[in-house]
């Protein structure tokens, strides 16, 4: 492994994870096959040609490649946390904007726009409760049945 220190994860896109994942394992310095047999020495599941075929394609990878990943290219825990929060930011959509733009669309209060949607939710299952929405046909029948009930 090579003294200089490991390339950073990106936060932005799966695109850019992937490239610096790439980076990533050519500081390292090791082969498919050396990264399978580390990361399995570190507790983890890394085929080589999983690794292979993750590093050649513009997806974001699952959390537990990226962990036996990071763990077999040899990289500090705290390092190796960097990664697997970086690939959170991005499947959560990217990181949060905090220009004066990004406050403006959610119309200058934190949470609004999630209260709305929240509030919205609760008139619609109100609606769908109210109107039956939620009630299996057959346990209907069966309570009218039991209970001798005419049918409507």
């Amino acid at each position: 492994m090579t003294t200089t220190a490991p390339p950073t994860p990106p936060d932005t896109d799966a695109v850019a994870f992937v490239a610096a994942l790439r980076r990533l394992k050519a500081w390292s310095g090791l082969s498919y096959r050396q990264l399978e047999r580390r990361a399995t020495r570190a507790g983890h599941s890394l085929p080589y040609s999983t690794a292979a075929t993750m590093l050649g394609r513009d997806r974001l990878p699952r959390q537990e490649l990226v962990a036996a990943f990071v763990a077999a290219c040899g990289l500090r825990a705290d390092q190796a946390q960097a990664w697997l929060d970086a690939r959170v930011t991005i499947a959560c959509g990217g990181p949060a904007e905090t220009t004066p733009t990004a406050r403006n669309r959610s119309f200058g209060r934190p949470g609004r726009a999630l209260a709305g949607a929240v509030a919205l939710a609760g008139v619609l299952l109100a609606g769908a409760s109210a109107a039956g929405a939620f009630t299996d046909d057959v346990e209907v029948e069966r309570t009218r049945t039991s209970l001798h009930l005419p049918r409507s």
